[in-house]
């Protein structure tokens, strides 16, 4: 695996091969990156509308055309210029001066209105049935109410706010080049603010530093003390003690207890008084949507929808009008090597250990070039009482993914089912049960809906660029670099990063020196060579942030190469893969297809989008791409006339939240309808480039399809899980192919046969355990199974 960099830059040859490649590491990869300067020219696009469907009256209201063109901020560099004085000594002390200077509200007597708050004085009377009050002395249940609230938050102390803001502003900078947020989404946010209601940051999670560097950025921004929803399970007590003096929240134990529990009620109504205090007061309130990438657990935190289930009835119940919801994500080059370990362990993080992974982090990158930068995300802030009063009407009925796919996985029948998909990977805690069912459906739609749209915001960073080219044996870096990133903008997606492009690869295979070597094989020109084995993986990882910006074209790829499977020869040559001809149906049927098969957790579909809206979607950005060309056959209408369409019945305006059948009305119309692959020179590449996006996931599957027959069933989901992770590294060994052996890949696999029918969950006295489903047990409808994925793998 090797690609090559052109290059002019004259170095000194070294006589061995290790000391060319230790010179050719050390000598230019210093370059300061720009912050500001748009990518060579091209226009970047302003991404993170809010839904016009959902929120149509905050689409308009909360954005401006003038506030596209402020640009970009770094903001951790702070200079003299950012506070009041002037001086030498201003200039070596501006960090300490700045931190001194930030507005911190002062804390309000919170926890006696928590007390008198109207849920909790119901349950210290006995009003509530099965409440804590009842039997109890009202003395022992207010130190119960202490108690927990103790447990859940501390005012914050600002001289500590302070000095940890002047210490992580020093630390961000030895460890960071810059922290890039632009200042037209933070006028939008600002002016949110204004207007009165709360701010709820709702947020992706790929690090640890994500809770630590979002409220330094309000902070620094004028936005006050953001209070951020911690994991109390990763964190332990002394450093949920420290937290909390710096706006930490924690969720109480007995909040997951039962409904019928009191310890549970009291624990329940402290916490949403808590909240409903916090929004009162107007403080922003931070919550992660997403789970950490190590994490072995769903992607949709249960964590975050019970915070925002708490936030949701606040707003049901009158306490505040409204609040305003704001998509936030955070993309980094490379997360810290220290940082990431955090998460790889099984105990809770301490104080030590936290204060070792920062030692580590600045040691790493001491004296060296090899910073990182990062991007902040702000999306368009849209109203949560507008979207619980008209999101309600996009709700229809759905079946589960053994109801839509087993029957055509066996062959059983043909048709797809006219109905959506039913996929809760996410499990339901205690908070989010003491809601009203639909109330809960709510509460993970609009947790869906928003982390939606806070990953299709988030920025493509240079690092997972480059990690893709380099997996897919791209050749020529400079010039493959410059057209991803103009395919990146062209559909409407930001990248993270800006500066010379000759600097901007040099920075990428610098962080990227664990997992490539470069070697000078003439003047001017570098080879760079992948390392194999495991380090592989994390790059199939980082060039999965990719897969956002092309996942509609990479879903319509792979359903083409599905279709042509079984008519063409899967080696046969582009152009006769171009002569046959699909139907509109057929693309339609296909894509539905390997929808049903990805997990929503990948695929992240808003619940106000229809399947068959989205796999019209998926044809229009083939076309517009230039992967597929309409084909007229003889004696069918143009699919450019219009004058003899029937518009009265089938085009006129209906309900808006009529998705189930209206978007499917037309297809008794696509009959005629033709497609051919391309035969444009640049096809292959990019046909192919797509259908590799999905390989490593799909390749997952088709090998855990594989596996059925080897693995030792009955086992706990964790014990499975290890052997199909062993399973899928032992085949990566022998293939060297080590972008499947990813342990969330197998979650996946599991997971998704789970649903589909093939395994099934029994309870047992040592807890559930994993069966093989009678219907699988034969040999002949694994191998069913296994065909029906490779047919979507492009080889």
């Amino acid at each position: 695996m090797a690609t090559m960099l052109e290059g002019r830059r004259q170095t000194q040859p070294r006589s061995s091969p290790s000391g060319r490649e230790t010179s050719l590491w050390s000598s230019g990869f210093g370059m300061k990156l720009e912050a500001v300067t748009p990518f060579l020219g091209k226009y970047r696009p302003f991404v993170g509308r809010c839904c016009q469907t959902c929120t149509p009256k905050s689409w308009e209201s909360l954005f401006h055309r003038s506030i596209t063109d402020l640009g970009f901020c770094s903001v951790i560099l702070v200079k003299e210029e950012n506070t009041r004085f002037r001086g030498w000594l201003v200039r070596r002390l501006c960090y300490f001066l700045w931190s001194l200077e930030q507005h911190i509200p002062p804390c309000q007597d919170a926890p006696q209105k928590i007390v008198e708050s109207i849920g909790v004085q119901n349950l210290l009377s006995g009003r509530v049935p099965g409440g804590a009050g009842e039997g109890q002395a009202p003395d022992l249940v207010k130190k119960e109410v202490q108690r927990i609230l103790g447990h859940i938050q501390a005012s914050p102390r600002p001289f500590l706010v302070r000095l940890f803001s002047w210490a992580l502003l020093r630390f961000l900078n030895c460890l960071f080049l810059n922290v890039q947020l632009h200042k037209g989404q933070m006028k939008m946010v600002q002016k949110a603010a204004q207007a009165g209601s709360p701010l709820v940051l709702l947020s992706t999670h790929k690090t640890l530093l994500d809770g630590i560097l979002l409220p330094f950025m309000l902070l620094s921004q004028g936005l006050g003390v953001l209070r951020v929803a911690w994991d109390s399970r990763a964190c332990s007590p002394a450093l949920r003690i420290l937290l909390r003096k710096l706006g930490g929240l924690f969720l109480p134990p007995e909040a997951n207890l039962s409904l019928d529990s009191s310890e549970g009620l009291l624990a329940r109504a402290v916490v949403q008084a808590v909240i409903e205090q916090l929004l009162v007061s107007g403080q922003p309130l931070l919550i992660f949507l997403e789970e950490p990438p190590e994490s072995p657990r769903p992607r949709l935190s249960a964590l975050g929808q019970a915070w925002l289930g708490f936030v949701v009835q606040a707003v049901q119940v009158g306490i505040v009008p409204d609040a305003l919801l704001v998509p936030v994500a955070v993309t980094y080059d490379l997360v810290p090597d220290a940082l990431c370990d955090i998460y790889n362990a099984s105990a809770p993080l301490g104080l030590w250990t936290g204060a070792l992974a920062v030692l580590r982090s600045l040691w790493s990158h001491w004296g060296c070039s090899r910073r990182i930068c990062s991007r902040v995300h702000l999306a368009q802030p849209f109203s949560l009482q507008e979207y619980i009063v008209s999101a309600r009407s996009c709700w229809g009925g759905r079946q589960t993914l053994e109801q839509l796919l087993q029957p055509i996985v066996l062959g059983q029948c043909t048709a797809v089912p006219d109905t959506e998909k039913e996929q809760e990977w996410t499990p339901i805690t205690g908070p989010l049960l003491a809601l009203k069912e639909e109330d809960q459906l709510l509460v993970r739609r609009l947790s869906c809906h928003v982390l939606s749209a806070s990953v299709g915001s988030a920025a493509v960073m240079s690092t997972a660029i480059m990690a893709t080219l380099l997996l897919f044996k791209h050749q020529k870096l400079l010039g493959e670099f410059s057209w991803l990133t103009e395919e990146i903008l062209l559909r409407g997606f930001d990248v993270g990063f800006s500066g010379q492009l000759r600097s901007l690869l040099k920075h990428s295979l610098s962080l990227l020196r664990a997992h490539v070597a470069l070697l000078r094989i003439r003047q001017g020109d570098l080879l760079v060579v992948l390392r194999p084995g495991p380090g592989l993986t994390q790059l199939a990882r980082l060039s999965a942030e990719l897969l956002p910006v092309f996942l509609s074209e990479a879903v319509g790829a792979c359903a083409v190469r599905g279709l042509l499977a079984g008519r063409v020869p899967p080696q046969g040559p582009w152009e006769l893969q171009g002569i046959l001809l699909m139907s509109q149906n057929e693309l339609y049927r296909q894509i539905l297809l390997l929808m049903h098969l990805l997990p929503q957790d990948l695929l992240l579909l808003k619940p106000c989008q229809s399947s068959y809206c989205y796999c019209q979607e998926v044809l229009d950005r083939l076309i517009q791409c230039g992967l597929l060309v309409a084909e007229e056959t003889p004696g069918s209408r143009s699919a450019c006339d219009t004058g003899r369409q029937r518009l009265s019945r089938k085009l006129l305006w209906k309900p808006s939240g009529d998705f189930t059948d209206s978007d499917s009305d037309d297809f008794e119309e696509a009959e005629g309808r033709y497609f051919r692959l391309s035969q444009q020179s640049h096809c292959p590449d990019f046909f192919l480039f797509l259908c590799r996006l999905l390989s490593p996931l799909l390749k997952a599957f088709a090998q855990a399809a594989a596996f059925l027959h080897q693995g030792q069933l009955p086992d706990t989901e964790s014990g499975y899980t290890e052997q199909l992770f062993q399973f899928l590294q032992a085949t990566a060994q022998e293939e060297g192919i080590f972008e499947c052996a990813d342990p969330k890949l197998a979650i996946s696999a599991i997971w998704t046969f789970r649903d589909l029918g093939v395994l099934q969950q029994m309870p047992s006295p040592a807890g559930p355990r994993l069966h093989l489903s009678p219907t699988f047990a034969s040999r002949e409808n694994q191998q069913k199974l296994e065909q029906f994925i490779r047919q979507f793998i492009c080889s």
